[in-house]
């Protein structure tokens, strides 16, 4: 049995949720989420509640039944509180800046990287090295900071580069540390 996929979804106030099919739309006071999922599965509003249910008991069903259920619950959580990822620079001259609604990134390139995001998705610079990503839909928000790191990936031996704020980057020794006497 699924622990996740049998847990009720509590509706917050303010959240309203269509359900036509396959199709479940979630709307709150962030912004608006739809997403088709797979036909197999069952999802009902029971009262104030969101229950997903599978149809059999083979592995393919209890597979899909708690990425379903976490599935409409990101989007409920989505459009009640958002999601945001947080990105450091670590490197001497590493800079961030914003421009209206792109990023503008200053990573050791002999040109500037700039990201548009998607709409709905927020960018935030507070500081020079530090950019916070936030948005409703999980999926958008983990997608474009994965993309954003992938500009300059940190590297093991100085450790310069684009992180997530608590990442720890291993490590390694260089030549001169590696010395066999």
């Amino acid at each position: 049995m699924s622990r996740i996929g049998k847990q009720p979804i509590d509706i917050p106030q303010g959240v309203e949720i269509k359900i036509e099919g396959n199709l479940v739309t979630v709307k709150g006071p962030n912004g608006q989420l739809s997403r088709e999922l797979h036909n197999d599965m069952i999802v009902e509003m029971e009262e104030s509640q969101i229950v997903v249910k599978r149809p059999s008991e083979e592995k393919f069903h209890k597979s899909l039944h708690g990425l379903t259920r976490t599935l409409v619950n990101n989007m409920v959580e989505g459009v009640t509180k958002g999601f945001e990822k947080s990105l450091e620079l670590v490197g001497v001259g590493y800079r961030a800046q914003k421009q209206g609604t792109k990023l503008v990134l200053s990573v050791g390139y002999s040109h500037p990287v700039e990201i548009e995001p998607k709409p709905g998705i927020d960018i935030d610079v507070p500081t020079a090295t530090k950019i916070i990503v936030r948005g409703a839909d999980k999926e958008a928000v983990g997608a474009l900071a994965a993309n954003i790191r992938k500009v300059r990936e940190p590297e093991p031996y100085k450790g310069k580069g684009i992180r997530y704020e608590n990442e720890h980057v291993r490590r390694k020794v260089g030549k001169a540390g590696s010395k066999k006497k």
